[in-house]
Formats: C-alpha cells, structure tokens, sequence
C-alpha cells in the first residue's frame, strides 16, 4: 500500500507517518505546505528514506494535487491537513475557512477524480479517510452525557464549524458520488511533539521557564484526553478494518478538568525536575487566572464503544502514563521545542526538503 497523508508534519499527522513506518511496510506521501505548526523537525530520520516522500504541497493547490495522485498513485487517502487552533480562529478565523473548508473540498474534488480513473480492483481497495474533531459536537450539559456517532452537529468556534462543514462535505462526497469515505472525530490529544501553543506543552514549557501558567476561568472545563500514539493506532485500525461510509468516535476514556491536567502536569515536573526557576517555591504557584474564552465549551467527552466493538481498538495509556511518558519527552527534547519557540524551525523546514 501507498498512503497519501495530507498534514503529515503537524502533530497528530507525524506521529501517524511515524507510526506507519515503523509499524508496517507501507509507502507514505505527505502532502504537507508547512504552515506555522507543519515541521520537519517531528519526523527525524525519514528524508532519504525510499518509503517516504514529502511533496511541499498546499491542499487548495489543485493543479499541484492532481500531479501527486497522477505521479504517486496513492492506495489510500489520510487527511489530516487542518488549522487546528480554537484561539487563533477566534483571532482570525480566515485560514480556517480556506485550509478546513476549501481544503477539504479541492482534496476531495482531486480524490474523486483519482478514484474514478482507477481499474475496478484498485476502486474496490481505495478510501478516502477524514480526520475530525469531537467539537462538532459543541458541549455537553450532563456529566451523564457522551458523544456518540449519531449526537448532533452543535460547533461553538470558527474552528469547530469549519470542522463541521469539512464533515458534511466529506459525507456528501460520498453520497452523491460514491466516494469510499471513512470519518473519525477523537477527543483531545496530546504527546510529543506537540506545538507549543496547546495546553499541555503550554503547561511544561511555562513552569520550566518560571513563566505564568495561564487558565481561562476556573479551570472547571473537562476534556477527554487521548495520548497521540493511541490516536494513531486507531486511524490505522479504521482506514484497514472500518466500514465504508461510517463514522468512528476515539476517545482516551480519561475525562480531566483543566485544572486537574495542570496540577497532575505540576506534580510530574516536580518529580521529573525538581530543579525549578528561582522565582517559585513549586510549579503550581505560576497558576494564573485569565478571562474565559469567549464561547467556551465546558465539556466534552466520547462513547467509543463503537471503534471498540467493531474494530477491537483501545487507548493503551491512561492519562496518568501518557502524561508522564509526555513530560519526560519535553524534558528530554529541549531542542526540538527550543527550535519552535525561537522559530529556528521556520528557517531548516523547508531547506530540508528543497
């Protein structure tokens, strides 16, 4: 097989390559233009290897899109290429609309296209597999309450929505021109390699700097936690094993408050680097209360009874492992992080392709 992954230098998107390669004997294509949070620099050792290619590619770029599929003939289509950031779409909502919405359907309207030309043994193998979000959802009002794969559509952020309509539009493909899709939306994820902005690695690189570890409100907001490798492993288990035209929910079964994550955050650098900034007595002193986000989501969290039952997947990390594995990676890779902060990384990415 050939997987042509769309995003591949992001966060959940290198770790899924990364995953593949090490896992199992398939060629990867990654379709990946490098904006701010793409970086070469979380998928080490892979350039030069005869498996792996990356083409310097934006998903809106048809004429570009149509030469990879053409050129690369791909088995599979994994897309993960997105604007992920619920603050930054707030801020400028833009780039989510044309990378999420627009991105999605040239992707899809190249993908179709593709598909159709295919011989009827390779059409049979092919699937177009969509990477989404449980905040399509919106909130959840009940601690009772979980999101399954019938719960509606209810978006709070330019985010979000733009996530929904990237969806529809998959779905739609599908329905009206028998495109073999597959779709999931996971729960919150977190890992190495994760970018500096989201809160967990926000939290790490914070208190080792001595700097405010920020929290919107009162920190009550709860989210299921998925450790990224697990993430991984189940989009590998959908694209293999799923049904054509259905959607599968991951989850990491570890529902968290904000501030439950930064005190468990907190007590691990304690024991993993005891060794802290002159301005504090203990990591938890830097918590600092800001404005709540507006819109702000109070909770989420998955039923993925149905990815267990149908395809046999599980989270093999609590939160309390994932976690933990986490912070010792942030500890032990003050490079990679250091390159971001600095944006250093700007200036190798694409020279390392080129």
């Amino acid at each position: 097989m050939k997987i042509l992954v769309t995003g591949g230098a992001g966060f959940i998107g290198s770790q899924l390559i990364r995953h593949i390669m090490s896992e199992t004997d398939f060629d990867v294509v990654n379709v990946d233009c490098l904006t701010y949070a793409g970086n070469v620099n979380s998928l080490p050792d892979l350039l030069g290897n005869g498996r792996y290619v990356h083409e310097l590619v934006d998903v809106c770029d048809t004429d570009s899109l149509r030469r990879i599929f053409s050129h690369h003939e791909p088995s599979s289509v994994l897309h993960l290429a997105a604007e992920s950031h619920v603050d930054r779409s707030i801020e400028d909502s833009f780039a989510f609309i044309r990378t999420n919405i627009l991105g999605t359907y040239h992707l899809l309207e190249e993908t179709l296209r593709y598909y159709q030309s295919l011989s009827g043994a390779n059409q049979k193998l092919f699937r177009f597999q969509h990477v989404s979000t449980d905040e399509v959802y919106g909130d959840l009002k009940h601690t009772d309450d979980y999101f399954n794969e019938k719960s509606s559509y209810d978006p709070s952020s330019p985010y979000s929505a733009s996530k929904a309509s990237s969806d529809h539009l998959v779905r739609a493909w599908s329905r009206t021109y028998g495109l073999p899709v597959l779709i999931s939306n996971c729960s919150n994820n977190y890992g190495p390699y994760q970018f500096p902005e989201k809160l967990i690695p926000t939290i790490i690189l914070n208190a080792l700097k001595g700097q405010e570890i920020p929290i919107y409100g009162d920190g009550s907001q709860v989210r299921d936690w998925l450790f990224v490798e697990d993430h991984a492993r189940a989009l590998m288990a959908i694209l293999l094993s799923g049904k054509t035209g259905e959607t599968y929910n991951i989850g990491g079964h570890n529902e968290k408050t904000n501030m439950e994550v930064v005190k468990e955050v907190c007590g691990l650098l304690e024991k993993h680097h005891p060794e802290k900034p002159a301005n504090i007595a203990q990591y938890i002193d830097l918590i600092s209360y800001v404005s709540d986000r507006p819109g702000h989501d109070t909770r989420y969290a998955i039923d993925a009874r149905k990815i267990s039952s149908e395809i046999n997947w599980a989270p093999n990390e609590t939160f309390e492992t994932g976690l933990e594995k986490t912070v010792i990676w942030y500890l032990n890779n003050r490079k990679w992080w250091q390159d971001v902060l600095s944006q250093e990384y700007k200036t190798e990415r694409k020279e390392s392709i080129l």
